[in-house]
């Protein structure tokens, strides 16, 4: 089945995340791998073979590349479906060079159900993949800021998007 509204909210997500990519970039949670796609160079990494993941593991918090090797990561509309939120935050600390940024989208808990109800039927991510133990759906912007602040980073900018539903993040290392 065709997913057109996933696809046009993906999107909309690339084109809100893509003036701020600099540099090499890693895109966590990669899915179809469209971001780097679109930006034209970078590494997706995700858990799950979505048919064009560059490097597949089974845990991104051990993400088998050298130490501060990215100028920017992005986890776009994933982090909440990262059960160890934590370390994966922590492992992009160790990724990202010293001035690296840390790119995320989210959505609100609330908005997530009711849009994780509603497009079931089409949505390939909950057909094919489910969702796990320790996942949520979406993510509070007080919890977000509490993990940034939990693993050295500093949010420099967050922005509404998408009928102010999405929200953007970006992230410096401390």
């Amino acid at each position: 089945m065709n997913d057109i509204i996933g696809k046009k909210l993906e999107k909309i997500r690339i084109d809100k995340v893509i003036p701020h990519i600099e540099g090499n970039l890693l895109d966590i949670g990669c899915g179809n791998n469209q971001l780097t796609k679109t930006y034209g160079q970078g590494i997706g990494v995700d858990v799950f073979d979505w048919g064009n993941v560059d490097i597949l593991v089974e845990d991104t918090s051990n993400i088998p590349l050298k130490d501060k090797s990215f100028n920017t990561i992005t986890i776009i509309a994933a982090l909440n479906h990262i059960p160890n939120r934590d370390k994966v935050i922590k492992e992009c600390h160790r990724l990202l060079d010293i001035n690296g940024k840390l790119i995320i989208t989210m959505i609100p808990p609330n908005i997530s159900r009711i849009w994780h109800f509603l497009r079931k039927p089409w949505d390939i991510d909950q057909k094919e993949r489910g969702m796990k133990d320790g996942e949520v759906f979406g993510m509070k912007e007080k919890q977000v800021i509490s993990l940034m602040e939990a693993n050295k980073f500093k949010i420099t900018k967050v922005s509404y998007f998408m009928a102010r539903i999405n929200k953007l993040y970006i992230c410096q290392k401390k």
